[in-house]
Protein backbone atom coordinates (compact mmCIF):
# COMPACT_ATOMS: atom_id res chain seq x y z
CA UNK A 1 0.00 0.00 0.00
CA UNK A 2 1.17 3.51 -0.69
CA UNK A 3 1.34 6.15 2.01
CA UNK A 4 -1.41 8.68 1.26
CA UNK A 5 -1.99 12.18 2.61
CA UNK A 6 -5.34 13.93 2.13
CA UNK A 7 -5.36 17.64 2.87
CA UNK A 8 -8.71 18.32 4.50
CA UNK A 9 -7.64 21.93 4.95
CA UNK A 10 -4.73 24.03 3.75
CA UNK A 11 -5.42 27.28 5.58
CA UNK A 12 -3.82 28.52 8.77
CA UNK A 13 -3.57 31.53 11.02
CA UNK A 14 -6.28 33.63 12.62
CA UNK A 15 -7.85 35.32 9.61
CA UNK A 16 -7.93 32.30 7.32
CA UNK A 17 -9.51 30.37 10.18
CA UNK A 18 -12.06 33.05 11.06
CA UNK A 19 -13.26 33.55 7.49
CA UNK A 20 -12.52 30.00 6.22
CA UNK A 21 -10.85 31.38 3.09
CA UNK A 22 -9.43 27.88 3.06
CA UNK A 23 -10.54 25.04 5.28
CA UNK A 24 -8.37 24.38 8.34
CA UNK A 25 -9.22 20.71 8.78
CA UNK A 26 -5.72 19.26 8.91
CA UNK A 27 -4.66 16.07 7.15
CA UNK A 28 -5.66 12.42 6.93
CA UNK A 29 -2.68 10.09 6.71
CA UNK A 30 -3.46 6.60 5.45
CA UNK A 31 -0.78 3.95 5.94
CA UNK A 32 -0.60 0.19 6.26
CA UNK A 33 -1.53 0.27 9.94
CA UNK A 34 -4.54 2.53 9.69
CA UNK A 35 -5.59 6.16 9.47
CA UNK A 36 -4.18 9.13 11.39
CA UNK A 37 -5.98 12.47 11.60
CA UNK A 38 -3.36 15.17 12.05
CA UNK A 39 -4.34 18.60 13.43
CA UNK A 40 -8.13 18.52 12.95
CA UNK A 41 -9.01 22.21 13.05
CA UNK A 42 -12.18 24.00 11.86
CA UNK A 43 -13.67 22.32 8.81
CA UNK A 44 -12.37 18.82 9.45
CA UNK A 45 -15.77 17.17 9.88
CA UNK A 46 -17.31 19.02 6.93
CA UNK A 47 -14.47 18.06 4.62
CA UNK A 48 -14.62 14.41 5.66
CA UNK A 49 -18.31 14.42 4.82
CA UNK A 50 -17.61 15.99 1.42
CA UNK A 51 -15.17 13.24 0.43
CA UNK A 52 -17.23 10.36 1.91
CA UNK A 53 -14.81 9.57 4.76
CA UNK A 54 -16.29 7.89 7.83
CA UNK A 55 -14.79 9.42 11.01
CA UNK A 56 -15.29 6.00 12.60
CA UNK A 57 -12.44 4.69 10.46
CA UNK A 58 -9.95 7.00 12.20
CA UNK A 59 -7.41 5.07 14.27
CA UNK A 60 -5.34 7.85 15.84
CA UNK A 61 -5.64 11.60 16.37
CA UNK A 62 -2.47 13.72 16.58
CA UNK A 63 -2.50 17.40 17.56
CA UNK A 64 0.75 19.32 17.22
CA UNK A 65 -0.11 22.22 19.52
CA UNK A 66 -2.83 24.17 21.29
CA UNK A 67 -3.99 26.68 18.66
CA UNK A 68 -7.59 26.37 17.41
CA UNK A 69 -6.70 26.10 13.71
CA UNK A 70 -5.03 22.82 14.71
CA UNK A 71 -7.38 21.38 17.33
CA UNK A 72 -10.92 22.75 17.31
CA UNK A 73 -12.52 19.69 15.66
CA UNK A 74 -10.40 17.18 17.58
CA UNK A 75 -13.10 16.25 20.10
CA UNK A 76 -15.61 15.64 17.30
CA UNK A 77 -13.08 13.47 15.48
CA UNK A 78 -12.50 11.51 18.70
CA UNK A 79 -16.25 11.01 19.07
CA UNK A 80 -16.31 9.70 15.50
CA UNK A 81 -13.31 7.44 16.13
CA UNK A 82 -15.08 5.92 19.14
CA UNK A 83 -18.48 5.65 17.41
CA UNK A 84 -19.97 8.32 19.63
CA UNK A 85 -18.19 7.03 22.71
CA UNK A 86 -19.78 3.58 22.48
CA UNK A 87 -16.58 1.80 21.40
CA UNK A 88 -13.41 2.51 23.34
CA UNK A 89 -10.82 2.56 20.58
CA UNK A 90 -8.12 4.65 18.99
CA UNK A 91 -5.32 6.73 20.50
CA UNK A 92 -4.93 10.49 21.02
CA UNK A 93 -1.48 12.07 20.82
CA UNK A 94 -0.71 15.66 21.67
CA UNK A 95 1.87 18.11 22.96
CA UNK A 96 1.82 19.06 26.67
CA UNK A 97 -0.46 22.07 26.07
CA UNK A 98 -2.93 19.89 24.16
CA UNK A 99 -3.23 17.08 26.72
CA UNK A 100 -2.26 18.65 30.04
CA UNK A 101 -2.30 22.42 29.60
CA UNK A 102 0.71 24.61 30.22
CA UNK A 103 1.50 28.31 30.49
CA UNK A 104 -2.10 29.40 30.10
CA UNK A 105 -2.68 27.29 26.98
CA UNK A 106 -5.05 24.31 27.08
CA UNK A 107 -5.74 21.62 27.69
CA UNK A 108 -7.77 21.63 24.50
CA UNK A 109 -9.15 18.07 24.73
CA UNK A 110 -11.47 17.32 27.62
CA UNK A 111 -10.83 14.52 30.14
CA UNK A 112 -14.05 12.91 28.88
CA UNK A 113 -12.78 12.72 25.30
CA UNK A 114 -9.41 11.38 26.40
CA UNK A 115 -11.23 8.72 28.45
CA UNK A 116 -13.43 7.42 25.63
CA UNK A 117 -10.37 6.73 23.45
CA UNK A 118 -8.42 3.56 24.17
CA UNK A 119 -5.43 5.64 25.26
CA UNK A 120 -3.61 8.94 25.04
CA UNK A 121 0.01 10.09 25.07
CA UNK A 122 1.96 13.31 25.41
CA UNK A 123 4.83 13.76 22.96
CA UNK A 124 7.93 15.95 23.14
CA UNK A 125 10.86 16.68 20.80
CA UNK A 126 13.14 13.68 20.53
CA UNK A 127 10.40 11.12 21.04
CA UNK A 128 10.02 8.24 18.60
CA UNK A 129 6.45 6.96 18.45
CA UNK A 130 4.86 3.79 17.14
CA UNK A 131 1.52 5.01 15.83
CA UNK A 132 -0.47 1.97 14.70
CA UNK A 133 2.72 0.41 13.38
CA UNK A 134 3.96 3.64 11.79
CA UNK A 135 7.23 5.10 13.12
CA UNK A 136 6.92 8.83 13.78
CA UNK A 137 9.83 11.02 14.95
CA UNK A 138 8.98 14.16 16.94
CA UNK A 139 10.97 17.34 16.25
CA UNK A 140 11.49 20.72 17.88
CA UNK A 141 9.76 23.86 16.59
CA UNK A 142 10.02 27.60 17.37
CA UNK A 143 6.49 28.81 17.93
CA UNK A 144 4.30 30.89 20.24
CA UNK A 145 3.08 27.62 21.73
CA UNK A 146 6.51 26.49 22.97
CA UNK A 147 5.41 22.84 23.09
CA UNK A 148 4.64 22.69 19.36
CA UNK A 149 6.45 19.98 17.38
CA UNK A 150 7.04 18.71 13.85
CA UNK A 151 6.84 15.13 12.59
CA UNK A 152 8.71 12.71 10.33
CA UNK A 153 6.94 9.55 9.15
CA UNK A 154 9.16 6.63 8.16
CA UNK A 155 7.41 4.97 5.22
CA UNK A 156 8.36 2.04 3.04
CA UNK A 157 9.11 4.58 0.32
CA UNK A 158 11.14 7.08 2.33
CA UNK A 159 10.59 9.77 4.92
CA UNK A 160 7.65 12.17 4.78
CA UNK A 161 7.73 15.19 7.09
CA UNK A 162 5.14 17.65 8.37
CA UNK A 163 7.06 20.57 9.82
CA UNK A 164 4.12 22.30 11.57
CA UNK A 165 4.20 25.97 12.61
CA UNK A 166 7.70 27.29 13.26
CA UNK A 167 10.16 30.02 12.53
CA UNK A 168 13.02 29.05 10.25
CA UNK A 169 16.47 28.24 11.56
CA UNK A 170 19.18 25.99 10.18
CA UNK A 171 18.83 23.83 13.30
CA UNK A 172 15.09 23.41 12.73
CA UNK A 173 15.64 22.51 9.06
CA UNK A 174 18.46 20.06 9.82
CA UNK A 175 16.03 17.82 11.72
CA UNK A 176 14.41 17.03 8.36
CA UNK A 177 17.49 16.14 6.32
CA UNK A 178 16.89 12.99 4.31
CA UNK A 179 13.16 13.54 4.01
CA UNK A 180 11.61 12.85 0.64
CA UNK A 181 8.60 15.15 1.07
CA UNK A 182 8.54 18.22 3.31
CA UNK A 183 5.11 19.66 4.11
CA UNK A 184 5.88 23.25 5.09
CA UNK A 185 3.56 25.72 6.84
CA UNK A 186 4.21 28.76 4.62
CA UNK A 187 1.89 31.30 6.17
CA UNK A 188 3.03 34.50 4.45
CA UNK A 189 4.51 35.48 1.07
CA UNK A 190 8.00 36.62 0.15
CA UNK A 191 9.06 39.80 1.94
CA UNK A 192 6.45 39.37 4.68
CA UNK A 193 8.13 37.42 7.48
CA UNK A 194 6.28 37.29 10.82
CA UNK A 195 7.23 35.83 14.19
CA UNK A 196 6.82 32.10 14.77
CA UNK A 197 5.93 31.26 11.15
CA UNK A 198 7.60 30.83 7.79
CA UNK A 199 7.27 32.89 4.63
CA UNK A 200 8.24 32.02 1.06
CA UNK A 201 11.80 33.29 1.65
CA UNK A 202 12.13 30.80 4.51
CA UNK A 203 10.81 28.02 2.29
CA UNK A 204 13.67 28.76 -0.11
CA UNK A 205 16.17 28.46 2.74
CA UNK A 206 14.51 25.22 3.88
CA UNK A 207 14.62 23.72 0.39
CA UNK A 208 18.25 24.66 -0.12
CA UNK A 209 19.18 23.25 3.27
CA UNK A 210 17.54 19.80 3.07
CA UNK A 211 16.97 19.23 -0.69
CA UNK A 212 13.81 17.09 -0.56
CA UNK A 213 12.18 15.61 -3.63
CA UNK A 214 9.00 17.64 -3.07
CA UNK A 215 7.93 20.61 -0.95
CA UNK A 216 4.23 21.16 -0.27
CA UNK A 217 2.97 24.49 1.05
CA UNK A 218 0.16 24.41 3.61
CA UNK A 219 -1.09 26.55 6.56
CA UNK A 220 -1.71 29.37 4.09
CA UNK A 221 -2.60 32.80 5.42
CA UNK A 222 -4.87 35.37 3.83
CA UNK A 223 -2.02 37.52 2.48
CA UNK A 224 -0.23 34.72 0.64
CA UNK A 225 -3.55 33.55 -0.80
CA UNK A 226 -4.30 37.05 -2.08
CA UNK A 227 -0.77 37.40 -3.45
CA UNK A 228 -1.11 34.11 -5.34
CA UNK A 229 0.15 31.01 -3.60
CA UNK A 230 0.95 29.13 -6.81
CA UNK A 231 3.25 31.98 -7.85
CA UNK A 232 4.94 31.86 -4.45
CA UNK A 233 5.49 28.10 -4.79
CA UNK A 234 6.90 28.61 -8.31
CA UNK A 235 9.33 31.14 -6.83
CA UNK A 236 10.74 28.46 -4.53
CA UNK A 237 11.04 25.92 -7.33
CA UNK A 238 12.79 28.41 -9.62
CA UNK A 239 15.24 29.48 -6.90
CA UNK A 240 16.12 25.98 -5.69
CA UNK A 241 15.26 23.44 -8.38
CA UNK A 242 13.16 21.54 -5.81
CA UNK A 243 9.69 20.63 -7.03
CA UNK A 244 7.27 22.80 -5.03
CA UNK A 245 3.48 22.84 -5.01
CA UNK A 246 0.88 24.72 -2.99
CA UNK A 247 -1.63 22.32 -1.48
CA UNK A 248 -5.33 22.72 -2.22
CA UNK A 249 -8.19 21.68 0.02
CA UNK A 250 -8.90 17.97 -0.62
CA UNK A 251 -5.65 17.49 -2.53
CA UNK A 252 -4.02 14.08 -2.11
CA UNK A 253 -0.37 13.02 -2.21
CA UNK A 254 0.34 9.33 -2.68
CA UNK A 255 3.85 8.19 -1.86
CA UNK A 256 5.11 5.08 -3.58
CA UNK A 257 8.05 4.64 -5.90
CA UNK A 258 6.57 7.73 -7.54
CA UNK A 259 4.88 10.67 -5.87
CA UNK A 260 1.41 11.21 -7.31
CA UNK A 261 -0.64 14.34 -6.62
CA UNK A 262 -4.41 14.06 -7.06
CA UNK A 263 -7.69 15.14 -5.55
CA UNK A 264 -10.17 13.34 -3.31
CA UNK A 265 -13.60 12.92 -4.89
CA UNK A 266 -16.18 15.20 -3.29
CA UNK A 267 -19.91 15.82 -3.54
Amino acid sequence: MTFRITFLGTGGGRHTTIYQVRSTGGMLIDHDGGRIHMDPGPGAMTQMHRIHVDPGETDSVMVSHCHPDHYSDAESVIEGMTRGGWTRRGHVYGSPTVIEGQGGLGPCISPYHLKIAAGHSVFRPGDVLNVDGQRVDIHRAIHSDPTNVGFTFHTEFGKVSYVSDTEYSDEIADQYKGTRIAILPVTTPSGNRIHYHMCTDDAILFAERIRPELIVFTHLGVVILKRGVDKEAAMVEKATGVRTVAARDRMTVEVGRDIVIGEAQSY
